[in-house]
Parts: C-alpha cells; sequence; structure tokens
C-alpha cells in the first residue's frame, strides 16, 4: 500500500507543478485581465474555506473517505476539462469553481488514509509525502521545458493527463478497516485564548503575502525575458529549499525555540518579497530569493504545525488542522490573490510585491505581540 499511496502523491503534486505556475500564463495568452486572472486563480483558496470542512464532516460521518475521494477526483477531472470547451470569463469560473470544490477533498482525506495505514508505524509518513514533491519538481520543470518550445495551451493538456493518472491511482487504493475512534473534546476555549488567534491570524498573513507569488511569479518573469524552462527552474529550486528545511526542522527545533523561527521566517518573507518585486532583471537575487521559500513557506508551515500539536490535545486535531486551513489557506490565499490581482495592472509589480512585504511584516509583528516563548522543544510533525 504504501507504493500505492507514494504514487498517488506523485500524481496529485505533479497536476499542482503544472497547473499553478503555468495556468496564469495560459489565462494571459487569452486575453484576459490581472483582475480575472487573480479571481479564477484564487478559486482554490475561496474552496478551502469550507469545502475541506463539508468534505471531512461527510467521510466521519459516513466512513467511506476513499470513495468519496474516487468521486472528487473524477468531477476534478470534469471541472478542468472545462478548459477544452470555452476561453469565456464565465465558463472558465465554472469550471475552475468545480475543479477546485471537488479537488479540495482529496488531499486531507487521503492523508487520514495514508495515517491510518501507518499506524503502527507513522515515521515512514515522510517517505510517502516527499513523492510529492519529487512528483512537483518534475512536472514544474517539464512544463516549463516543454512550453519554451511548444504554444501555451500545451499546458492545458499535460494538466488533464495529470489529473487522469490522480484519478487512475485513486482507484488502486485501500480504504481503512473499522478502527476505534477517539473522542473530539471542546475545541472553542482554546480558539479563544489569545496566542491560537494571534497565531492564527499571522498564518492568514503569511498565505496572503504568497498570492502576488502565486498568481503573478511566472508573469512577472517572462515579462522580463525569463525563459520557461528557467522560471521552472526557479519554482524547482524553491520546492528543494522547502525539502531541505522540512528535514532540517528536527534538528533546529531542538535548538531554536519555535517563537523565534516563526519571527525569522516573516523577516526573511519581507526580504524574499522586495528582492522579487525590484530585482528581478538580476538572477542572483531571484536565486535567493527562492531559497527563502525553505523559510517563508517550509519552516513557517512547521513551526504552526509544532504550534497546534501543543496546544490542540488529540481529539481536537483534526478540527484544528480544517479551521486552520480554511483561516491561512483559504481566507489568507484567497485575499491575497485578490489583493494582487486589483494592484498589478494598476500600480505595477514592485508596488504588488511591496504589499505582500508589508502583510508579511504585519504578521511578524502579531508573532512578536501574540505568540508566546513557550515552543521550544516543540516536536515537528
Amino acid at each position: 500500500m504504501a507504493q500505492r499511496l507514494s504514487a498517488w502523491y506523485f500524481w496529485y503534486f505533479a497536476f499542482v507543478g503544472a497547473f499553478q505556475p503555468y495556468f496564469a500564463l495560459y489565462l494571459q495568452s487569452i486575453g484576459l485581465s490581472a483582475g480575472r486572472i487573480a479571481v479564477l486563480m484564487s478559486l482554490g483558496q475561496f474552496m478551502r474555506l469550507l469545502a475541506p470542512l463539508l468534505w471531512s464532516w461527510l467521510a466521519d460521518s459516513g466512513g467511506r473517505r476513499l470513495r468519496i475521494v474516487v468521486v472528487s477526483t473524477a468531477a476534478s477531472l470534469a471541472g478542468f476539462s472545462v478548459v477544452f470547451l470555452t476561453q469565456e470569463f464565465v465558463g472558465l469560473l465554472v469550471g475552475m469553481a468545480v475543479l477546485h470544490f471537488f479537488w479540495s477533498a482529496s488531499l486531507p482525506l487521503v492523508e487520514a488514509l495514508t495515517l491510518g495505514h501507518l499506524a503502527a508505524s507513522p515515521e515512514r509518513y515522510g517517505r510517502i509525502r516527499l513523492w510529492g514533491s519529487v512528483g512537483f519538481i518534475a512536472a514544474v520543470m517539464g512544463v516549463g521545458w516543454l512550453l519554451d518550445s511548444l504554444p501555451i495551451g500545451s499546458q492545458l493538456w499535460v494538466c488533464w493527463v495529470l489529473l487522469l493518472g490522480t484519478f487512475l491511482s485513486t482507484l488502486t487504493l485501500a480504504e481503512v478497516r473499522a478502527h476505534a475512534g477517539q473522542v473530539a473534546g471542546p475545541i472553542l476555549d482554546v480558539l479563544r485564548q489569545r496566542k491560537v488567534a494571534f497565531l492564527f491570524a499571522a498564518g492568514l498573513l503569511m498565505t496572503a503575502a504568497h498570492g502576488a507569488l502565486y498568481v503573478f511569479y511566472s508573469i512577472h518573469l517572462v515579462a522580463h525575458g525569463y525563459g520557461k524552462t528557467l522560471v521552472g527552474l526557479l519554482w524547482t529550486l524553491g520546492v528543494v529549499a522547502e525539502i531541505v528545511v522540512f528535514l532540517l526542522m528536527p534538528r533546529i527545533s531542538v535548538r531554536v525555540s519555535m517563537r523565534w523561527i516563526l519571527l525569522a521566517c516573516f523577516a526573511l518573507a519581507v526580504l524574499r518579497f522586495v528582492l522579487i518585486g525590484w530585482t528581478v532583471e538580476f538572477i542572483g537575487f531571484l536565486v535567493f530569493a527562492q531559497l527563502l521559500h525553505g523559510a517563508s513557506f517550509g519552516a513557517h508551515h512547521a513551526a504552526t504545525m509544532a504550534a497546534l500539536n501543543r496546544w490542540f490535545v488529540p481529539g481536537q486535531q483534526a478540527r484544528a488542522q480544517a479551521l486552520y486551513g480554511s483561516v491561512a489557506y483559504g481566507a489568507g490565499g484567497m485575499g491575497g490573490a485578490l489583493l494582487a490581482g486589483a494592484l498589478w495592472d494598476s500600480l505595477g509589480p514592485g508596488i504588488t510585491f511591496s504589499a505582500a512585504s508589508l502583510l508579511a511584516l504585519i504578521g511578524m509583528i502579531l508573532v512578536w505581540r501574540g505568540v508566546p516563548g513557550d515552543l521550544a522543544g516543540a516536536a515537528v510533525p
């Protein structure tokens, strides 16, 4: 089963690697404005506001996680297929809404399946999940190389094939057999705590700061003469830095408190987005900025997960993760993408990425003011 799960992660994140960096370039090629591109690219974050909670409730209520994953992956494939039928904004909006609504069901439920299958040896999770990063890197580099010689529309077919691969891989998975459930405890008392509210708000701002990156980074680079192969390499560099940080975090976390790690992550995010916005002509600065993805995403995610792991008891973990995902990745991701879309055409890339830096700076202030220094030695998942 480990090999089948590894294959699923590979296909799933390969689609993300083919879609996220390049779909905005396709939308630009068919004449959509920056605002409409931002709306379409933010639909994934919008659907993450409520959809994961709905899917998790259905899965927990019915006990058929795998069936939901199969149906949702098939519906995602159908939703994406709309791109071959229309280039009109409304049609694309409907197709992308269907894609992301059902796509949001897959990952959290397969994560639960994976952890269920690995109940006796959870330490094997990293070896399985790593194939997702391999899939992302292979796709982002492969599509970048492909688009230097083929029309941008070929990216759509690559995405469709990868979605089909994800669906077929889903059919090879097996449901976790009945196991004893854990009684969930009350969660509102924890959510009302100052440190939790500040951590959630800071996470929202960090994800919002990445909105300009996820929507306009590729467009920004191509507009300044960078080839799509190099664009793919720069995206890959960020993911490699993220993987390295994930591997090093267990050692770092025993020496540095999670609070100071979070503060460093936000400070480096401020620097990263300034560099992307104002030094795009210098490849060395862009390389350095992409290496900082290991901090602005990798270390920040690991430190936040460590905080949630410490502050919420086991019976609250699933709800805590779902709520954080909705607040940070849903509201934060959507808000950041829409803000970037509103600024891009009128004020330009420099101001747009400066706004991203400002969001990260406010997030750092929230961590400084509201997150206590009680996370030293916290376990990193």
